[in-house]
């Protein structure tokens, strides 16, 4: 479904991803690993069409046709959404107006707000509270909401469990399980290894902007010297 192929991105004259390629299948999770400063931030903004960076060659593709210079709201038309990193809320608005400023709380179609509202209960406690009233943890849900709110059939999500507590990180991969069995499609950028093994069918590691490994991801723990190696899993 999702075809990234020898792309080669740009922030100025620094060459950050440098001939990427990966696919996603459908329902499939498939997780992208690295250090810091490889590359990973830099890949998810050139699927999704958000400058910087520059993609100078390669294609990507999804369900055969050209993202290549469509902008990000178009690239959200075709279903796929994005979990920033950072979550990227309004802090002025509520929860409510979070979902509700995509989707009429009328709308009886896909994601609904009562449906993503089912999904996290606590978002429901809290449809009030401003974004800047959130927890961490409250925000990072509201983000994977927000995404799902304009019916994707793949999500993009960009350090998920960055700055969680281990209750939180918890939650968020039974959310991924629960998306997985709902057959979205999902690209998971992790620092976080092993939440990310235990959710994701298929691993990439890059490093220093290219694809270094790929595999089943509960093949990964039985090759120690390669997540040393690149990851720096002791």
């Amino acid at each position: 479904m999702l075809e990234v192929t020898n792309v080669h991105s740009f922030y100025g004259a620094a060459h950050v991803v440098q001939g990427a390629s990966l696919t996603v299948g459908a329902g499939e999770v498939v997780a992208l690993l690295g250090r810091n400063g490889m590359g990973k931030t830099t890949l998810i903004r050139s699927i999704m069409g958000l400058s910087p960076p520059q993609v100078r060659s390669g294609s990507i593709s999804w369900r055969g046709r050209s993202l290549i210079g469509l902008p990000p709201h178009e690239i959200a038309q075709r279903r796929i959404a994005i979990v920033p990193q950072g979550r990227r809320l309004f802090a002025s608005l509520t929860v409510t107006e979070h979902l509700t400023m995509l989707k009429s709380p009328r709308s009886s179609v896909g994601w609904t707000v009562e449906r993503v509202l089912n999904l996290f209960p606590r978002l429901g406690e809290r449809r009030n509270h401003r974004g800047s009233q959130l927890s961490g943890g409250e925000r990072q849900m509201l983000a994977v909401a927000r995404a799902l709110i304009i019916d994707p059939e793949l999500i993009l999500m960009d350090e998920p469990s960055e700055g969680l507590a281990p209750v939180m990180v918890q939650l968020l991969e039974e959310v991924v399980l629960e998306l997985k069995r709902a057959k979205l499609s999902i690209l998971l950028v992790e620092q976080n290894l092993y939440s990310a093994l235990d959710v994701a069918d298929r691993v990439y590691i890059l490093e220093t902007g290219r694809i270094v490994h790929e595999g089943i991801a509960k093949d990964m723990l039985r090759n120690p010297e390669m997540l040393k190696s690149h990851l720096g899993v002791r």
